[in-house]
């Protein structure tokens, strides 16, 4: 038995104030969008009637960063396409042991345990 056991109610009573709440958010004076209080707008950048973020820069880099990350995946498909294409041209046999094999490797391991 756990010495010093706080019951349901005092643990439900001590998480009560453990609950989340919505965000606080305004609306942009210059484009209306929502934002976080005290944050820049994540729509045009600004704050306190003034520009902080350039936006059309962060938007521009950010497509350029899409573009090159997409041409990089279908490069390293392109790759594994071609290295498939190796393996499928490849004319592979399979040929299962014969049983005298399998019967010769058991009299090896018989005569070494003996």
């Amino acid at each position: 038995m756990v010495r010093m056991r706080i019951n349901r109610s005092a643990t439900r009573k001590r998480r009560s104030h453990h609950g989340l709440s919505e965000p606080r958010l305004s609306t942009c004076k210059n484009c209306a969008a929502k934002y976080m209080r005290h944050r820049a707008c994540g729509n045009c950048g600004m704050y306190r009637n003034r520009v902080v973020v350039n936006m059309e820069a962060k938007n521009a880099k950010r497509a350029e960063k899409k573009i090159a990350r997409i041409e990089a995946l279908q490069n390293t498909e392109n790759l594994g396409n071609q290295d498939n294409k190796d393996y499928k041209n490849q004319d592979v046999e399979v040929s299962k042991p014969s049983t005298n094999a399998t019967s010769q490797t058991n009299k090896v391991l018989t005569t070494k345990h003996k």
